[in-house]
């Protein structure tokens, strides 16, 4: 593998993506400390001290900690995700989206000039909403407020610069996808959640030598890191192949078709998406609690759907797996339509042996992907709620829970295999030796 990266390092083109991509994350996590002007930086820090078990948190993983810090990054590229998520889920419905996502190149640059168009409205209406929450902040400790002039210069100029921040990660991302290693939005969430990991590799340290925890059961910590890792990766990439045949045709005086191919259905076809949707529900409570503080009930009902600290909290780890399975299987048929996929074949002339072609078809795929789905359904809602276990059990820093299981080692693994693939694909292409002596690294797609 060293030498691969190596070989990476020869070819003049390859290297110059490379070195680019990284010079971009490397923009991108200076930009992620500049501050939002009119901002308490010290107050800000106390109000989300205790804000990890809350969106805040889910939130402030994905922009790197950007959030809880202020930055003209606050939003990072969260609304460009969730425009594209909202695109995705309205062509399921609209039948003009429907008709852009098979038109091919020209369908897809289109849906992506409106998810520019979306990603600016929704950074515009977060950023209005964020600059309100900012006013309504106070340290718990000292009470001082964690904007110093209020009002509306305050949220005005908190609009354009978190609006001007998150359409230039976006541009970032685009430049990666163009001129660096390609998978740029996913990058940047990636190398977002990586930058945590030497603080709380830090923080583990100083318990250790604090608590004087044992060293069989740091090593144990890694050899559970690196095991849930390997078993990751295995789901990510573990496939049900589905034999296709294509008939032969003859056109003037040319026989095309008549190989066999199959199709790859995915064990986790929806990702890390159900987790996320999972997270977002079930935080909802604790966050609410944070505005209604002087609310009984509400804060009764956060504390009913909470871990707590002892993690015996049985509802909700039963409400959280099962939000989690149910997602992954509303997910996948979103994303997934066994019936164009059967149209697509019988257009082309293919089918599956012992299948007649058109609905049975799809049937059949329907029937193969609701079975595999369960699999990758409950491993989601195993992986998701591993962490914390590790966490009480084991005595573990809750800064280790991301590269645990659950939302960041899903995305990290996934990241991280799409970019092997990207650059594995060029070594190959220039007739270098990839990453792997025996088979290739499969991404996600």
């Amino acid at each position: 593998m060293l030498q691969s990266f190596q070989s990476a390092f020869r070819i003049p083109e390859l290297r110059n993506r490379i070195l680019f991509t990284l010079g971009i994350l490397v923009v991108y996590r200076i930009g992620g400390q500049v501050p939002i002007p009119g901002i308490d930086r010290i107050a800000l820090a106390e109000f989300f001290s205790g804000a990890s078990r809350t969106l805040f948190g889910l939130y402030d993983m994905f922009v790197g900690g950007a959030f809880t810090r202020a930055t003209v990054f606050a939003l990072g590229i969260m609304p460009y995700i969730s425009a594209s998520i909202i695109l995705q889920l309205l062509g399921a419905v609209i039948p003009f989206l429907q008709k852009l996502q098979k038109e091919g190149e020209e369908g897809k640059k289109k849906i992506t000039q409106y998810t520019r168009y979306g990603t600016v409205a929704l950074a515009a209406a977060q950023a209005f909403g964020v600059s309100f929450f900012m006013e309504s902040l106070r340290s718990p400790q000292s009470g001082m407020s964690v904007v110093v002039d209020p009002g509306w210069g305050f949220r005005f100029l908190t609009v354009v610069t978190i609006t001007a921040g998150t359409v230039f990660i976006m541009w970032l991302g685009e430049r990666i996808d163009d001129r660096g290693i390609g998978n740029g939005m996913s990058m940047l969430i990636f190398i977002g959640i990586v930058a945590r990991l030497p603080w709380a590799v830090g923080q583990e340290y100083q318990d250790f030598i604090t608590n004087d925890k044992g060293i069989l059961r740091e090593l144990l910590v890694l050899v559970i890191i690196v095991g849930v890792t390997a078993l990751v990766v295995l789901i990510t990439q573990g496939t049900r192949k589905i034999p296709v045949q294509y008939a032969k045709r003859v056109v003037g005086r040319r026989v095309y078709g008549g190989q066999s191919t199959h199709i790859p259905l995915k064990v986790n076809t929806s990702g890390v998406m159900p987790i996320i949707f999972a997270q977002a529900i079930m935080f909802m409570p604790s966050t609410l609690a944070t505005y209604f503080s002087g609310n009984e009930f509400m804060q009764e009902f956060a504390v009913a759907l909470s871990p707590g600290s002892s993690l015996q909290s049985l509802p909700y780890w039963i409400l959280y797996s099962a939000t989690i399975i149910f997602f992954a299987y509303f997910y996948t048929a979103i994303v997934f339509n066994p019936i164009d996929l059967a149209d697509n074949m019988k257009r082309h002339g293919g089918f599956i042996p012992g299948i007649r072609p058109g609905k049975r078809t799809s049937d059949f795929i329907d029937r193969i992907l609701t079975r595999i789905t369960l699999p990758g359904s409950i491993f989601l809602a195993a992986i998701a709620v591993f962490p914390f276990f590790i966490t009480n059990y084991l005595g573990v820093h809750p800064g280790l829970n991301d590269f645990f299981g659950g939302t960041g080692l899903l995305i990290i693994v996934g990241v991280a295999l799409d970019t092997l693939q990207q650059i594995e694909s060029h070594l190959l292409m220039r007739h270098y030796d990839g990453f792997m002596k025996k088979g290739r690294v499969k991404g996600r797609r």
